[in-house]
């Protein structure tokens, strides 16, 4: 590992020492009087996961008060998460979020790579061991998040600058994109470490809690973001969370929890809402100006394609990197409007590979960004919701409006509870591949993960978790012991 010394002049900085690895390995995520937050915040993502940084004289305090001086500053911090959660996040688009991770460990994309050491191949043969690079890296980089959100809710909670408008607010925002990070973490990982704080000597001996425990906490940070939040956006491209998401989100974390009723609640708040109205036209449900969207990631760059659009994008030949499985494209009827609009079959060498095309733009893009909610998730969660508490004849509605809109004809007569999950299992699938990990989360929380058995020849019962990255079990003893069968 090497070290370098930084000379920060005219900035009154006191020692302190990254080491950007990982929940057990960061020391002290600096100590500062007044550092403009962009600068940390540029420190805590841009520094390379193997360098550590060390500065002058010794403290293990954060001087955050006086960071959000101002509303410009606040505002700078939240836009520095934002471009990481779009550049590399459990939730980016890109070729480390979940969509692709999650959509090659389960049944709804094919991986092609060659001589990739990413370990992502490794995923999709479900080969994965604790030493995983691509394991390590969505662990690191969502607890690097973590500690920025955390950041920002310290430097707002000391604030005395900020008005209580602003400071709920920025504070909402921060608690939704941590609670996210964290509900992907979970559902990943299984067992994880909860922290609300930067400091090292806390982080550094920090236990893993349960399932349970974990969600309890997301309930009520989610609930405090409802709160805190309102429901107008910040920006009419919907590129910032409002209220509504973080009510999507809690809902979400209330199916986990079994708690059908409050889902329910929640995601009729939504769908009730005069913000929202479901796009009828299949080949506009991608762009960016639809009411149907929640919230969406903008590219960092004007014109800049989505991560999705480039990742999934070949022509002419082969995949190298992702296509859709033939299991998947065999589930969509020949007249269902998403398998014409959202798939591309690509012939080459007399072979015919699908290729994932829900977003198009490859340069010049003006009307796509990168969809994190959108208003069909709200349906089928309602859908779920009342299922669950034997309400199918309620249920039906909700499901059958994303069928109708895909052309497809509706469910009707009697269904059994069983027989309704099922075929909601199955739209999930078909409206929300290769978005987000949804197929694996639904899989899980449906308890049907081990359905893939008879799909992905490598596949193990353990498999409804990753391994904890080896690297921070020998660094904090307390994340032992390891997930089962690894």
């Amino acid at each position: 590992m090497k070290k370098y010394n930084i000379n920060l002049p005219s900035i009154p900085i006191v020692r302190s020492v990254i080491n950007m690895n990982g929940i057990g390995r960061i020391i002290v995520p600096f100590a500062v009087k007044k550092v403009p937050f962009i600068f940390i915040f540029l420190v805590l993502t841009a520094v390379s996961c193997d360098k550590l940084v060390e500065v002058d004289d010794p403290d293990n305090q954060i001087g955050t008060h006086q960071v959000f001086e101002d509303l410009q500053s606040a505002n700078a911090a939240l836009s520095g998460l934002y471009s990481g959660l779009f550049s590399s996040s459990l939730i980016s688009g890109g070729s480390d979020g979940m969509g692709a991770l999650l959509g090659t460990y389960t049944d709804d994309l094919d991986c092609y790579y060659v001589n990739n050491n990413s370990g992502a191949l490794e995923l999709y043969q479900n080969q994965q061991i604790p030493t995983n690079p691509m394991i390590e890296k969505t662990w690191n980089t969502a607890y690097q998040q973590i500690y920025a959100a955390n950041s920002i809710i310290m430097g707002v909670n000391n604030s005395t600058s900020l008005s209580t408008e602003d400071k709920n607010r920025i504070k909402g925002e921060a608690l939704l994109v941590r609670s996210l990070i964290y509900f992907y973490l979970q559902q990943v990982y299984q067992e994880i470490p909860y922290t609300e704080t930067t400091d090292y000597q806390i982080n550094s001996h920090l236990s893993k809690l349960t399932k349970e425990a974990l969600l309890q906490k997301l309930e009520a940070d989610l609930s405090l973001a409802v709160s805190l939040l309102s429901d107008t956006y910040r920006n009419t491209e919907r590129i910032y969370p409002n209220k509504k998401v973080a009510e999507l989100l809690l809902a979400k974390v209330y199916l986990l929890q079994q708690k059908w009723l409050q889902a329910e609640q929640l995601t009729g708040n939504i769908l009730q809402s005069s913000l929202y109205q479901q796009e009828q036209d299949i080949t506009k449900v991608f762009k960016k100006g639809g009411k149907h969207i929640l919230w969406q990631l903008k590219p960092l760059n004007s014109g800049d394609s989505t991560k999705e659009a480039s990742l999934y994008y070949f022509s002419g030949a082969a995949p190298n990197a992702y296509a859709l499985s033939t299991n998947l494209v065999n589930i969509f009827a020949p007249a269902d409007l998403r398998r014409q609009a959202w798939m591309t079959p690509v012939t080459f060498s007399q072979n015919t590979w699908y290729r994932a095309a829900k977003y198009k733009n490859l340069s010049g893009n003006t009307d796509e960004y990168s969809i994190v909610f959108r208003l069909e998730e709200a349906y089928l969660i309602m859908a779920e919701a009342l299922a669950r508490q034997n309400r199918v004849t309620e249920a039906l509605p909700y499901l059958n409006a994303i069928r109708q809109r895909a052309g497809i004809l509706p469910l009707t007569g009697s269904w059994t509870k069983d027989a309704f999950l099922q075929e909601l299992l199955l739209e999930i699938r078909r409206e929300f591949f290769a978005e987000m990990g949804q197929r694996f989360m639904a899989l899980k929380r449906f308890d049907r993960l081990g359905d893939l058995i008879a799909i992905k020849p490598n596949w193990k019962s353990y498999y409804t978790a990753w391994p904890l990255p080896q690297k921070e079990l020998l660094l904090n003893a307390n994340l032992n012991p390891q997930n089962p069968g690894y």
